[in-house]
């Protein structure tokens, strides 16, 4: 595969990408963080008033042509922002949970942080249906997948509570109920879950590579690594591997994760970075394993993509 993956060619700042198979359009599309690496402001403003951006894909992965970003989101006026989606379809229906923030602030700290919950027949038309009542007021990067028993389960980080791996179940995809903190062990953000060769494994980004879960119920997660916390050869991808999504096909798994490839790891993943250099990112795609009861990745493992028609 080619590296990187894709480049933002707006704003040069794709981040948090999540894979979703257009049904209509027949194509993979990656919708992200459109962070404003180029944007000139103060503090932290770069990081917010970002939409969500799109590309698409019609070859399997392999190459991604930016198409914009995610209209109709709006529901109170002004420049707002969006973060992390998470997209899943059920029933003929998309549904998107997303980050999002009043405004365009110049700091981190001192306002809400919520979840929305959006539907859509097409990826396009989007009907905004509630702010979730979750754990707390801080609340982003979810992430959903289906139980056993036919009901969800949502994974998000809640920054109030220690930026620690927080659940809430539903039987509707609507109506959420908390059940409490999962995974507690250090800060982090991003949790992804997945199934892959006969287990349950959850991903998240602990800012030093991606902390490694395993699971039998989607219950009970024991810690079982880390990858993505080695700097790999491939233009772009010399830093760790963050905030990432993972699509698996039969016995094959890919995780697309984004790099800040011109970033000192020493000054951290909230620094101020005043330069559009250390603020631009870059998607990556590499394959996953499992060998000897352990999640593994070589980010330099050379591989071609092929996504099936999802």
């Amino acid at each position: 595969m080619d590296a990187p993956l894709f480049r933002d060619p707006i704003h040069d700042g794709a981040a948090d990408p999540v894979l979703v198979w257009n049904e209509a359009a027949r194509e993979w599309w990656m919708v992200y963080t459109n962070r404003r690496a180029s944007a000139e402001g103060p503090g932290f403003a770069w990081v917010h008033g970002t939409d969500l951006g799109v590309a698409s894909s019609s070859d399997g992965g392999r190459t991604w042509l930016y198409r914009g970003t995610l209209p109709g989101l709006d529901f109170e006026w002004g420049r707002n922002t969006f973060w992390a989606p998470e997209i899943i379809r059920h029933e003929g229906v998309y549904h998107m949970y997303v980050s999002y923030i009043r405004g365009v602030p110049r700091d981190w700290p001192g306002h809400k942080r919520e979840i929305l919950h959006y539907t859509s027949p097409d990826l396009l038309q989007w009907t905004f249906e509630s702010k979730l009542e979750l754990s707390s007021d801080r609340v982003i990067d979810a992430c959903v997948h289906r139980l056993s028993d036919g009901r969800f389960r949502m994974w998000y980080k809640d920054e109030a509570n220690g930026s620690f791996t927080y659940a809430a179940d539903s039987g509707n995809l609507y109506d959420w109920r908390v059940i409490g903190p999962v995974i507690t062990e250090r800060a982090h953000e991003g949790p992804n879950v997945f199934h892959f060769k006969g287990c349950y494994w959850m991903i998240v980004d602990e800012w030093r590579g991606q902390g490694v879960y395993r699971s039998d119920d989607l219950d009970r997660w024991e810690r079982n690594g880390l990858i993505l916390d080695r700097p790999g050869t491939r233009p772009d991808d010399g830093k760790t591997g963050l905030h990432a999504d993972v699509v698996v096909q039969g016995d094959d798994a890919y995780i697309f994760y984004f790099t800040h490839p011109e970033r000192n790891e020493e000054e951290g993943q909230i620094g101020r970075h005043p330069t559009y250099a250390t603020r631009r990112s870059s998607i990556q795609v590499a394959r996953l394993d499992v060998v000897d009861g352990r999640l593994v990745c070589d980010r330099d493992q050379a591989f071609e993509l092929s996504l099936a028609p999802g």
